[in-house]
């Protein structure tokens, strides 16, 4: 497989509370999420952190980077690319958010379930 696997923090990597409460902070490791994307990275697989952290400006993006290479330092082993824009590059999304669409015709894909 080549290109890369988009990874969501908050709330799917890393356990999530609220931006109001946790902005300066990162919740712990997700286990299963944790152990899909150190596998992953085992199997060579370019995985990058895609968060809304990322579109922070100024000092508050400085501080946001980082916040998330230490918690990925810790938790990982090494440092991630932070990102927050897709491009033709991303094969995957893991996100608690996303909500998968067949692609070219909109059908929400839930419904097959």
């Amino acid at each position: 497989m080549s290109g890369w696997i988009g990874v969501d923090l908050d709330g799917t990597l890393a356990r999530y509370d609220g931006w109001e409460h946790n902005h300066n902070q990162i919740g712990e490791p997700i286990q299963p999420m944790l152990r899909r994307v150190i596998g992953w990275l085992s199997n060579h697989q370019d995985v990058r952190i895609f968060t809304a952290r990322a579109s922070a400006s100024g000092s508050d993006h400085v501080e946001q980077t980082r916040l998330i290479e230490e918690w990925c330092l810790k938790h990982i082993g090494k440092a991630l690319p932070i990102t927050c824009k897709k491009d033709f590059g991303m094969i995957e999304l893991w996100d608690d958010r996303a909500v998968s669409v067949e692609m070219n015709t909109g059908r929400d894909l839930r419904e097959s379930k």
